[in-house]
């Protein structure tokens, strides 16, 4: 394995040492600077750097950074979360695909590939190229389940809320349909309905997905289930972002509800470093 230089954000912190400097000026513009610069020249470098929340200056950061390491042999970007993922597809006229948009805005910055967890339009694990990026997409399905298993017990039946989540899930979902973009200025596709065809009578669940935003998925996803007879329900997902009060909400609905530390959270209770390290 090749030896590569590590660069840490600040937004790193809670789990590796920063060694760059961000800031701001005094009329918000974003200052960034690699004090050792000069010395990667010629070397392979790995930056750490979480691009949510605050997703906009986090991606301009996450530019200067690659253009501040002049000379690299090649550039590595660990973002936990990929933001606009959700975004990679269409719906009405005049629409972008932000996910591929952003994805050739950090290829232009100099990043030859990007680490990331459970990207929302790759659907799979494994190295994939989207938007002229290679993709290195780790699940960390296998470890949501493994904790789901701790606290609920072993025999747990796993599901995902939707068709997405089948890599997640093995394969097993229900059946969501979506309406049209509702009315004011918040892009949302509300949930029409959401339906399951097998049996849950007595069955400990655990629903599986790749994030949570603000709940109504999973909101559907338990009722769907409580209206089946299901058991004891677990919800867990890589990415919390729990918008609007969905975490206290999702907790008083299901038995347990956890998330990984992509996005740190106070239901972050999977460490996603420790998939990292073991398929690096």
């Amino acid at each position: 394995m090749k030896t590569m230089e590590q660069l840490v954000s600040p937004n790193f912190s809670d789990l590796l040492a920063p060694n760059v400097e961000m800031k701001e000026f005094p009329d918000g513009d974003t200052y960034v600077r690699v004090p050792n610069a000069e010395a990667l020249r010629g070397r392979d470098v790995r930056v750490f750097h979480r691009l949510y929340p605050n997703q906009n200056s986090a991606l301009l950061q996450a530019v200067f950074l690659a253009k501040a390491i002049v000379g690299a042999k090649s550039l590595e970007l660990v973002a936990p979360y990929l933001p606009y993922s959700r975004q990679d597809k269409t719906w009405l006229e005049g629409e972008v695909k932000s996910a591929e948009i952003a994805m050739s805005l950090l290829k232009w910055a100099g990043y030859a590939r990007i680490t990331t967890f459970d990207c929302h339009f790759l659907k799979k694990a494994g190295e994939m190229e989207y938007g002229g990026m290679k993709i290195r997409n780790i699940t960390l399905s296998s470890s949501l389940i493994a904790h789901a298993k701790k606290r609920l017990g072993e025999d747990l039946e796993v599901i995902g809320p939707d068709a997405g989540a089948n890599y997640m899930s093995g394969g097993k979902s229900m059946k969501k349909v979506r309406g049209d973009y509702g009315e004011g200025n918040i892009v949302y596709r509300d949930i029409k309905k959401m339906e399951i065809d097998y049996d849950v009578s007595g069955k400990n669940m655990l629903i599986i997905d790749d994030m949570v935003s603000t709940g109504s998925t999973m909101v559907k996803a338990v009722e769907n289930l409580r209206k089946n007879g299901a058991g004891k329900i677990a919800i867990a997902a890589t990415h919390g972002f729990f918008l609007k009060d969905s975490l206290k909400k999702l907790g008083l609905l299901s038995d347990c509800i956890f998330v990984s530390n992509t996005i740190p959270s106070a239901a972050s209770e999977v460490n996603f470093m420790d998939a990292f390290l073991k398929e690096r």
